[in-house]
């Protein structure tokens, strides 16, 4: 009975870690979090109120900035647009990193553009040198959520008129 239990609860744990699928029960929002490199994403997305959008239904499709791309900005931007008073400017460059639906590499890579959630449009680039969003170098792709899709970024994208 105790060698029919230990074996059950081995196989149910070996189960659990080696479902490819578990990934994928994390949302955008935990997903990017649980990657380490997103902490400035994650603090301009809670002080935007986007988390919540972000943690919805979807399918939503997130082009999203490192760290390191939050650094390139010029000393004092990122600060600035975490300022209560420049909480609709934050909203506006943060849904710019967003497109509805779920758009794998692939789709994205033969796409001349897209619809950003912040109304704007998007230019996508293909090339031997990789695939380019406005100027945006795309460095990491089809992170899944459950509710969507991560491609990773190595540069915050700014809307015109911004």
């Amino acid at each position: 009975m105790l060698k029919s239990f230990a074996l059950g609860t081995f196989t149910a744990v070996m189960l659990t870690i080696s479902n490819p699928l578990q990934a994928q029960t994390a949302d955008i929002v935990d997903t990017a979090v649980a990657a380490g490199s997103f902490k400035t994403l994650a603090k301009a997305l809670e002080a935007a109120d986007l988390i919540g959008t972000l943690k919805g239904a979807g399918p939503f499709t997130v082009f999203a900035p490192t760290d390191e791309a939050f650094a390139k900005l010029p000393a004092g931007t990122v600060e600035g647009l975490l300022k209560p008073e420049n909480k609709a400017k934050l909203q506006r460059v943060l849904t710019y990193h967003v497109v509805a639906g779920k758009v794998m590499a692939a789709q994205a890579a033969k796409l001349p553009s897209a619809k950003a959630v912040s109304g704007d449009t998007l230019t996508i680039s293909a090339s031997a040198g990789g695939v380019m969003i406005d100027k945006a170098k795309v460095v990491k792709t089809d992170i899944v959520a459950s509710n969507g899709v991560i491609h990773v970024i190595d540069t915050v994208m700014l809307p015109k008129g911004l």
